[in-house]
């Protein structure tokens, strides 16, 4: 008995020691971003209540994060939670490149540069690592496949997007919340988007969104499909936000789920999503590239084996409603013509039924002092 006592204690105190190895080094990496973050200047915007910067401090702020008073060891859930906070900051430094919105704009490359480095150090020491190992299971639960390898192989998940995989669960639904306090009300009267910036600032609404977009483009074939049940949800609460820089990031989302699942992991939301792309294509300039790319890669995908879904003509006349009505908005017709090629094949012989809306559109355009335009309707 006492041997076993023993026994145990040693296990317990090597996992201690393992847990604390991560944790440290965890620290370190935290502290690589945190010093150069800490000397840039930067003034939240006038009016803006949140402060980006404030945010990735706290996030990286590990190192005294859940002491255990007891005996100063950190736990794994302790552990783990740092882990996530980390990757957050991560998310919203390296997605921050793609923006042009001033709560974002302010963040050097070379800092975003850093926390994609930081990340994937953190990703291959946790895979490594005693909690990595007694945590894999979550990946089989998540896709029923084992991690390890390159991930060259379909059943093989490597490890920089094990970890991003594993936090998945805890990080979307946290995300999609933070998306929906801003959102609009619908049942409510007077000016909505008042009304909800009043509930809560918007400028967390685009921080998570940012965050939630990077989580989904880490993810490719042919594991994405097997998270469709918590990116789908996040996804059209992205969308059905009233702010573009919110749409655009549910859109882009969308648009790498459509190039990495198949029609059939998206069965159960099919009419859902595709009335959420028709109700988005009335969108502004900043989103219209977003929405038609989006628009037209869901409904092929999820169309591709049904030529005569009523999805494709709605879709399509959404869209040529829009482009009649400002012929010429080049950034539109641009957009339009760049991705719609897909669509116009799915629809078959019914585009024939069109032709008197899209050649006054494309005589128009031809005649536009746009060299762009002209080479995308002749090729």
């Amino acid at each position: 008995m006492k041997n076993k006592r023993q026994k145990a204690r040693q296990e317990r105190q090597k996992m201690w020691n393992s847990l604390s190895a991560l944790h440290a080094h965890l620290i370190q990496l935290s502290e690589t971003i945190l010093n150069p973050l800490s000397q840039i200047p930067y003034t939240p915007p006038e009016g803006t209540p949140i402060s980006p910067k404030s945010t990735l401090e706290s996030l990286l702020s590990i190192k005294n994060s859940n002491p255990n008073p007891n005996n100063n060891a950190i736990t794994e859930t302790q552990l783990f939670n740092s882990i996530k906070d980390f990757t957050l900051a991560c998310a919203l430094l390296s997605s921050s490149q793609s923006s042009t919105h001033e709560l974002l704009s302010w963040i050097p490359k070379n800092l975003a540069i850093e926390a994609n480095s930081a990340f994937n150090e953190l990703s291959n020491a946790y895979a490594e690592s005693d909690l990595g190992a007694r945590n894999e299971r979550r990946i089989s639960e998540l896709l029923g496949v084992m991690s390890g390898g390159d991930g060259d192989g379909d059943g093989l998940v490597n490890e920089e997007k094990r970890l991003v995989i594993e936090l998945m669960p805890e990080v979307l639904p946290l995300l999609k919340d933070g998306i929906k306090e801003s959102s609009i009300d619908k049942s409510a009267d007077g000016d909505e988007i008042s009304a909800a910036s009043a509930r809560a600032p918007v400028g967390s609404a685009i921080v998570a969104a940012y965050q939630f977009g990077w989580f989904v483009t880490q993810v490719d074939y042919p594991h994405l499909g097997k998270l469709c049940n918590l990116v789908i949800p996040c996804a059209l609460t992205a969308l059905d936000h009233w702010s573009p820089q919110v749409k655009g990031q549910g859109m882009i989302s969308f648009t790498h789920l459509a190039k990495n699942v198949n029609a059939a992991e998206l069965s159960r939301y099919e009419d859902v999503i595709l009335d959420a792309c028709c109700q988005n294509i009335a969108s502004d300039d900043e989103t219209w590239c977003h929405v038609v790319e989006m628009s037209v890669l869901l409904v092929t995908c999820i169309q591709r084996s049904d030529p005569r879904s009523p999805w494709f003509e709605k879709m399509l006349n959404e869209m040529l409603g829009h482009l009649e009505r400002q012929p010429r908005n080049k950034d539109r017709r641009v957009a339009w013509l760049k991705f719609v090629e897909p669509l116009l094949h799915g629809i078959g012989l019914v585009l024939v039924a069109h032709f008197s809306r899209i050649f006054p559109l494309f005589f128009k355009w031809l005649h536009a002092d746009d060299d762009e335009t002209v080479l995308l309707i002749g090729g």
